[in-house]
């Protein structure tokens, strides 16, 4: 049984798309760039606002133009964040039996350290112990750096360690924190994303990673 867990945020535990893309596209049309459908946001998310806004926006429009819908994406998303959010089915439950059975989490996401926060806060209360998002100045996943700060911050032992997320660039960032991976069908990415990007579990549901978590099971890949 692993005795931590650590989560990626949005497409993992909170299905966040939705006002993603109602965000995005406020800050480009009140700007005046094209908009884009809900599912192509599934692709533009995963490396933190500025990298979205990047995406969002048309080419060689210049970083004082990037700034400027950037920061209209902030505003809105700042006071439209929990409109359509919502943990996925099953989520709570399976935070619920994790704690019931001693088990730690934490959350590591690319979403800005405020909103995290704010979030987490929000939908699941005591029931998540550490909190770590995007702060300038310090690497943001793949890089290893948030989640060797709250292994230290848990004084946990790597391989007591499962580290849960939908993405490639979460399978790349567990690989890079040397401890294990779970991929979740749930979110934003693919069943291939997750297996070509070096998924150690994929869990279908939050019923099975629960059982993953608890009885460490190796062959569920």
């Amino acid at each position: 049984m692993y005795k931590y867990v650590i989560f990626d945020l949005d497409g993992t535990l909170l299905d966040t798309l939705e006002d993603l893309a109602s965000a995005g596209n406020y800050a480009l049309s009140t700007a005046g760039y094209p908009t884009y459908d809900i599912e192509r946001y599934k692709y533009f998310v995963g490396n933190g606002i500025p990298v979205l806004i990047k995406r969002l926006c048309p080419k060689n429009i210049g970083e004082q133009e990037e700034n400027r819908v950037h920061s209209l994406f902030s505003d809105y998303y700042g006071a439209h964040c929990l409109d359509n959010t919502k943990p996925y089915d099953g989520i709570l439950e399976m935070l619920s039996e994790l704690k019931k059975n001693g088990i730690k989490t934490g959350v590591v996401s690319n979403k800005d350290h405020s909103y995290s926060v704010k979030l987490v806060k929000d939908f699941f209360g005591d029931n998540i112990g550490i909190v770590r998002g995007r702060e300038d100045g310090f690497p943001k996943k793949p890089d290893p750096y948030s989640v060797n700060y709250v292994i230290e911050r848990f004084k946990a032992d790597k391989k007591d360690i499962l580290y849960v997320g939908d993405s490639n660039v979460d399978m790349e960032t567990a690989i890079n924190a040397g401890v294990d991976s779970c991929g979740v069908l749930w979110g934003f990415r693919t069943k291939k994303e997750l297996s070509d990007s070096g998924a150690l579990y994929i869990a279908d549901s939050p019923k099975e990673l629960l059982d993953i978590i608890l009885k460490n099971k190796k062959d569920a890949l």
